[in-house]
């Protein structure tokens, strides 16, 4: 099997083609009658899922997963086990399962660039979610201790209350509306009447 594209992806950390890659190598290979050799990167196809944030997909593919290769290869199932916390919404879950094992070099840039985007999704969801936390929530939400999870919050303007550790949270700017132009509005006006009749 020829995995040049998925090395490719890999290589040029190009982490949201590779669902598609590995799909499309399956695709091939069952097109073909050949039945899955050993050497499949099952590992790296569900990081792939778990990287774009595809849990079915991932769920999916780690129930085709035959048995032998889950427990003979434990990158697969740890890989796994950060889509079970996913799925399970267990945020300090995924941070653990991201730490506890000792990925393989091509794993590991991709569950790291993974890391780095949810910690970065989560902080996005405090600031959403949130108006005040306190720095035990925050850290265990960012997968940090407290001290890193402060540090983290305050880069991003927000308010720390030693006494009560409690965090004050920043919003971000709302973008400001665009004023419409009169003449696209006519053009617009036109086209919907020209649709009409």
């Amino acid at each position: 099997m020829d995995f040049s594209s998925l090395t490719d992806a890999l290589s040029s950390q190009n982490y949201a083609k590779i669902p598609d890659i590995c799909e499309t190598l399956m695709l091939q290979v069952a097109a073909q009658g050949i039945a899955f050799q050993d050497d499949w990167p099952y590992a790296i196809h569900l990081l792939g899922h778990i990287y774009v944030n595809d849990i079915n997909s991932a769920r999916f593919l780690w129930k085709t997963i035959p048995v032998a290769i889950k427990e003979s290869r434990p990158e697969v199932t740890a890989a796994w086990k950060i889509g079970q916390n996913l799925w399970t919404r267990d945020y300090a879950g995924v941070h653990d399962a991201i730490h506890e094992f000792n990925w393989s070099p091509e794993a590991h840039c991709i569950v790291a660039a993974f890391s780095e985007l949810y910690t970065k999704r989560m902080f996005d969801l405090l600031v959403s979610a949130y108006s005040t936390i306190s720095i035990q929530d925050a850290a265990l939400f960012l997968g940090m201790n407290e001290d890193d999870a402060t540090n983290y919050v305050l880069q991003h303007g927000w308010i720390v209350d030693a006494n009560s550790r409690m965090l004050t949270v920043k919003r971000q700017a709302v973008a400001a509306e665009q004023k419409l132009d009169p003449s696209k509005l006519q053009r617009l006006t036109e086209y919907v009447f020209h649709l009409e009749h």
